[in-house]
């Protein structure tokens, strides 16, 4: 489904997400102030930025791989993954520790992570369905 958009459909999504992800992030921002401690409020926000962070990443590194030219499929989504999946065990480690050490900032953290997939997929839905895709 993906690979039958246009080639400006992935920045243009990209973009989109941010400006969404920050959006939504100051709306959990407000909400996360007014019903749970500071901190929590404070982990919202972390937690949309480092989802921001994570995913500028990996459009460099998939940029960087690009650059390299011709390269098999195989190695390519090995290259991708392993650095991926350092980057995602080592947010988790410190995620957890952060949970462990201080629970609000933690959760609050989780909860801007969370808040950021969810508008990840809905941008991803609605571009997907206005290029017929669905």
């Amino acid at each position: 489904m993906l690979e039958n958009l246009p080639a400006n459909a992935l920045p243009r999504l990209l973009r989109r997400t941010t400006l969404s992800a920050i959006a939504v992030g100051l709306v959990g921002f407000v909400v996360a102030l007014v019903v749970a401690p500071p901190l929590a409020a404070l982990g919202v926000v972390l937690g949309v930025g480092l989802a921001i962070l994570n995913l500028r990443f990996l459009d460099h590194q998939a940029a960087q791989v690009e650059l390299r030219g011709e390269q098999s499929t195989k190695a390519m989504r090995r290259q991708l993954g392993g650095k991926t999946a350092g980057r995602l065990m080592a947010m988790t480690v410190i995620l957890v520790a952060v949970v462990w050490l201080n629970a609000p900032l933690g959760i609050g953290i989780v909860s801007g992570l969370v808040l950021y997939q969810i508008v990840f997929i809905a941008n991803v839905l609605r571009v997907v369905a206005d290029h017929g895709g669905m």
